[in-house]
């Protein structure tokens, strides 16, 4: 992190409380940068945000669909970069509730980039994606040019998302940047009905674990740290290198399937504990193969990895094995 850059920057995070919102507030809040978090729940217990930290946010409590809040924001705070990371992001939830997710995931996305269009202050802004924007192809791994053509709920949300996007950049020469990344995963995550802190209660419980796919699903993996790296070298770099509409995957691209993640999960939580599971087969509108090309990211960004899977699982079980032994 350049904290030349970030001196004195005003930076906004929605959806700041989330997995990947906490942990990127968190290393941005020693930055030297006056960090405006935006959530619709604040406070929360769970998250790794410390009192600490919480003295150097100032917190917002409210939704990215209410435009007038979202443009009250960046315009009295002078907002000069965006991290747009709201979302109604759990693909079950998305399935139940399509208006839900339309309206937080494509008119929160289009709410941020009019904000900021009007917006005298702002230098970049990069829109979360997911790899479930392309949809399912049987060209892989995903490279940045591929169609955008999701089938479901959650991934028709980000499709459009992104192309939004792109036509903030393109038609207006908004100063905005997309991330794609494959399955992000780390301290933090207190989702539990993703697969990896699923996995980690299991071990602590004691309990059988509960795989909703056949467990032959290929996905990537990618430790939170290293996500937030890229997000922040992206927006380092976005304005500097004019890549307004570009979109970054962000990957280790060493897909595995998820027999082999609950394989290699038993082996490096502390105590090196077996995992039980059940296959149950029940998955329903989930794309069987899907992993991601960085090599995009490397060459423009150099950005790489710094944490091997089996690194990043052994980090990730010693953060839920203190964690559940404190609760």
């Amino acid at each position: 992190m350049n904290n030349k850059f970030w001196k004195g920057k005003k930076v906004l995070i929605t959806g700041f409380e989330g997995f990947l919102g906490s942990n990127l507030t968190k290393a941005l809040a020693s930055s030297g940068a006056k960090i405006f978090g935006l959530d619709i729940k604040v406070r929360r217990k769970k998250t790794v945000l410390t009192k600490a930290d919480y003295g150097k946010i100032a917190v917002i409590k409210g939704s990215v669909v209410n435009y007038k809040l979202v443009e009250r924001i960046i315009n009295k705070n002078k907002i000069n970069l965006v991290f747009h990371l709201a979302a109604e992001a759990i693909v079950g939830k998305c399935h139940f509730n399509p208006l839900k997710t339309f309206s937080a995931n494509i008119e929160g996305t289009w709410n941020i980039l009019e904000a900021c269009r009007n917006s005298k202050n702002i230098q970049s802004i990069i829109i979360a994606s997911s790899d479930k924007a392309y949809g399912a192809h049987k060209n892989l791994p995903y490279k940045e040019d591929a169609p955008l053509q999701g089938n479901h709920p959650y991934d028709v949300s980000k499709s459009c998302a992104d192309l939004i996007a792109y036509t903030y950049a393109h038609t207006y020469n908004l100063p905005v940047a997309i991330t794609r990344c494959g399955n992000i995963y780390g301290p933090g995550d207190f989702n539990f009905s993703r697969l990896i802190p699923d996995a980690m209660r299991s071990l602590v419980l004691n309990k059988k674990l509960k795989i909703r796919s056949d467990g032959k699903f290929v996905r990537d993996y990618v430790y939170i740290d290293d996500i937030v790296a890229g997000y922040i070298r992206i927006a380092e770099l976005l304005t500097r290198r004019k890549l307004f509409g570009e979109a970054f995957n962000l990957s280790d691209e060493k897909p595995v399937t998820v027999i082999k993640l609950l394989k290699e999960i038993g082996k490096f939580y502390p105590g090196a504990k077996k995992l039980n599971y059940k296959i149950i087969n029940t998955a329903r509108y989930e794309i069987k193969k899907q992993y991601l090309s960085s090599a995009k990211a490397r060459r423009i960004l150099g950005w790489k990895p710094s944490y091997s899977l089996r690194e990043g699982l052994r980090k990730t079980g010693k953060w839920y094995a203190e964690y559940f032994n404190q609760a």
